[in-house]
């Protein structure tokens, strides 16, 4: 079966096209919008939903949590942890003016880290990341909080918390809908179902091989744009093999109601590989991926037995411990991690742009990435 002239002819001649419907694919459309205010702009998302973690993440406003922290500086130096800091903390402030607090369900009620007792040491080095990041919040961002911890009844292992009054959360649900308004508001079409094939500059424009996933059996339709920006996160190595950037799914679960949670806030365990809050009075709780890194660099949105049962094991033996709640919701969603921890916002050609490389701060960056990527393009 062939495509109509009619099909042909309305997709063809975009001022932008921008690959990859989630978080950064549409905040880099708007950016673009902003300063093309007439030009035609289509963004191509192969799911019916974004394929990665945009809606399928934990809805952290973070930045790091002070063992998170200090790991970068052992791998990376204090310099350019600082520097990832505050690209996290900007792209956040940037998101919020783009979006408003309350079209994405944001809520300031805090971080807390919980230490057992091999993570103690770090407890040295408060002062020390305190004073590094100073300058950019203006006081002190990490305390210890021991009537937190009594207060929250965790299990016997957690012999610490750390607190941070800057940390927040949001409902990713409500956030991709806020901006999908937006992008409808602004003329900006957004097409689901359509996987990119390939990528082909031809002279002034760029040509794309686009497969719409409700006609398989029709030749990919070849779509035009003066520029192009990659924003696919996760599953850019499959459409640009040489990026340097790996998946990693996060698999969460969420709870029934629990009438009698006695905490709010965003909180970490095992520099970070472990995280919960609240929604409402559920508990979502995610990661465990160290369990088996090589197992979750993967694309496949499924959960596992192994992490699973390891985050049910956090939940009833530390969280919770001594309890057995319901759990109502599984799933899984997809990060897109490089080698250093930094984002990649690059320009392949005069035409084609990339930004993906989130490392689980989407939330945090991908305001800061967009913005950047946008910039990129004629």
């Amino acid at each position: 079966m062939n495509a109509s002239f009619w099909e042909l002819d309305a997709m063809q001649d975009a001022g932008c096209i921008v690959i990859g419907g989630g978080l950064i694919g549409l905040l880099t459309a708007l950016e673009w919008r902003d300063t093309h205010p007439h030009e035609r702009i289509i963004v191509l998302e192969r799911g019916f939903l974004p394929a990665g973690a945009s809606s399928r993440n934990a809805g952290f406003a973070c930045f790091g949590s002070l063992t998170e922290l200090l790991a970068d500086i052992e791998i990376a130096g204090a310099a350019a942890t600082a520097a990832l800091v505050a690209q996290r903390w900007h792209g956040l402030a940037r998101l919020r003016e783009r979006v408003g607090d309350a079209a994405m369900g944001f809520e300031n009620l805090g971080g807390y880290e919980l230490l057992t007792e091999s993570h103690l040491p770090a407890l040295a080095h408060l002062d020390e990341v305190n004073r590094l990041l100073q300058p950019l919040f203006g006081s002190d961002v990490f305390r210890l909080d021991a009537a937190g911890l009594v207060s929250r009844r965790f299990g016997p292992q957690i012999q610490a918390l750390v607190a941070n009054r800057f940390e927040s959360q949001i409902h990713s649900g409500k956030l991709m809908r806020a901006l999908a308004l937006q992008a409808g508001a602004a003329s900006i079409e957004v097409r689901t179902g359509a996987t990119v094939e390939s990528i082909d500059e031809l002279g002034d424009r760029v040509e794309l091989r686009v497969r719409a996933a409700d006609a398989m059996e029709i030749e990919p339709l070849r779509l035009n744009a003066r520029c192009v920006a990659v924003c696919t996160n996760a599953l850019t190595a499959a459409l640009m093999p040489s990026t340097a950037i790996a998946p990693a799914r996060g698999q969460i679960l969420v709870t029934e109601p629990i009438a009698d949670l006695a905490w709010a806030g965003c909180h970490h365990v095992d520099e970070g590989f472990y995280y919960f809050r609240n929604v409402g009075n559920r508990i979502l709780l995610g990661g465990a991926r160290n369990l088996d890194f090589v197992g979750e660099r993967s694309t496949k949105l499924q959960t596992t037995d192994l992490i699973q049962t390891a985050l049910q094991t956090m939940l009833e033996q530390v969280i919770l411990p001594g309890r057995s709640v319901r759990i109502d919701y599984r799933w899984a969603g997809l990060m897109g991690f490089t080698t250093d921890k930094q984002p990649i916002v690059c320009e392949v050609s005069p035409r084609v742009a990339l930004g993906f490389g989130c490392n689980g701060m989407g939330v945090a960056l991908g305001a800061d990435i967009a913005a950047r990527t946008a910039a990129l393009l004629p």
